[in-house]
């Protein structure tokens, strides 16, 4: 699958988060070198996949 198509597969959403934890998200993916993007997105797969 080429990278057109992957960035095709996204879809939006958005969050409402309070300011503290916003603010410590970008913090963590600025240490971890990620986008706020790609941190939440492990997140959800980590959580789901301890859900199953």
């Amino acid at each position: 699958m080429s990278e057109d198509k992957k960035k095709d597969d996204k879809k939006n959403t958005s969050l409402r988060l309070d300011k503290s934890t916003l603010k410590a998200l970008k913090i963590r993916a600025i240490e971890e070198e990620v986008s706020v993007q790609k941190l939440i997105e492990r997140l959800i797969k980590d959580y789901l996949k301890q859900q199953a």
